[in-house]
C-alpha cells in the first residue's frame, strides 16, 4: 500500500502478474513501475523458458513512497521499454534515464513527484557529473570500481549524499551505478513488511485486511499466499 515499486534488471528475466490482471515481461533496460495506492497483490517469478538452464538475475527493485495526497490512489502498472528510455553517452558513460529528467533527458516513466533515476555504466577512466538540483540524491554502485569525490565506493551500498552540493562519479577500472533522488517529503514514512504509509494505523489496517484475505487476488497466480510474517525480514521503520 501507499507506494510505487520500480523493477530495472541488469540480467536475465521477471514475469510479472497482479491483482489488475496485469501479465508482463521484463527484461533488462526496461522498466516496470507498479502503484500500490489503496492496495494491490502481486507476484515475480522467473520465466519457465529461462529456468530450464537455471536464471542467471540481476537487477535492482526500489520502493519510492507515495505523496501524502496521492497515497491511496487507484493501484495502476505501467511498462515502459528499453527503447523509449533516453540514453546520453558521454566521457566515457553511457546513462539510461530510467525516471525524471537528467543531463537534458527526460525519461516517460510516470512520477508521482519530483524523482531522478538513472543507470550509469561507467567504462575505464570515465566520469560523470551528479548535480545539485533535486534536494535528495543518492549513488549506488551496482557492481564494478566507482569513486565520487575521491572517496571510493563499496559495491551494493547506498551512499546519500549532502544537498545542495554537486558532485563528479568516476571511474578508473569500470563499473555500473545507479543515480536516484528527487523532492524531499516534508512528513515521514513508516515501513512494515510490503506495507508504506504515512499513518501508522493504515498499516494496521492493511494487516488486518491482509490476514482476512480483503486484498484482492492475482489472476493466473491464486495457489500461493505469503502469509504476514511475526517480525519481517525486511527492514521496518517506526
Amino acid at each position: 500500500i501507499n507506494l510505487s515499486t520500480v523493477t530495472y534488471l541488469f540480467d536475465g528475466a521477471i514475469d510479472h502478474r497482479d491483482s489488475l490482471g496485469t501479465k508482463a515481461r521484463i527484461e533488462p533496460g526496461a522498466v516496470n513501475l507498479m502503484t500500490a495506492g489503496h492496495g494491490i497483490v502481486h507476484s515475480e517469478r522467473s520465466p519457465g523458458d529461462e529456468r530450464a538452464g537455471g536464471p542467471n538475475l540481476s537487477g535492482i527493485q526500489t520502493w519510492l513512497a507515495l505523496p501524502e495526497a496521492v497515497e491511496e490512489i487507484d493501484p495502476a502498472f505501467e511498462h515502459v521499454t528499453k527503447a523509449q528510455l533516453p540514453v546520453i553517452e558521454a566521457h566515457g558513460a553511457r546513462s539510461r534515464i530510467i525516471m525524471g529528467s537528467l543531463w537534458g533527458q527526460s525519461a516517460p516513466t510516470t512520477t508521482y513527484s519530483g524523482t531522478i533515476y538513472a543507470d550509469i555504466a561507467l567504462d575505464p577512466g570515465a566520469s560523470v557529473p551528479i548535480d545539485a538540483a533535486a534536494e535528495e540524491r543518492a549513488v549506488y554502485l551496482a557492481m564494478g570500481e566507482a569513486t565520487l569525490e575521491g572517496v571510493k565506493l563499496e559495491p551494493q551500498v547506498l551512499y546519500v549524499l549532502r544537498p545542495g552540493i554537486a558532485a563528479t562519479l568516476r571511474s578508473a577500472t569500470g563499473g555500473r551505478a545507479m543515480l536516484c533522488g528527487g523532492d524531499a517529503f516534508t512528513t515521514p514514512r513508516h515501513v512494515w513488511w510490503n506495507f508504506v504509509s504515512s499513518n501508522r494505523d493504515r498499516i494496521e489496517q492493511a494487516k488486518r485486511d491482509w490476514n482476512a484475505g480483503n486484498f484482492p487476488k492475482v489472476p493466473g497466480d491464486e495457489k500461493e499466499r505469503i502469509e504476514i510474517p511475526a517480525i519481517p525480514k525486511t527492514v521496518s521503520y517506526p
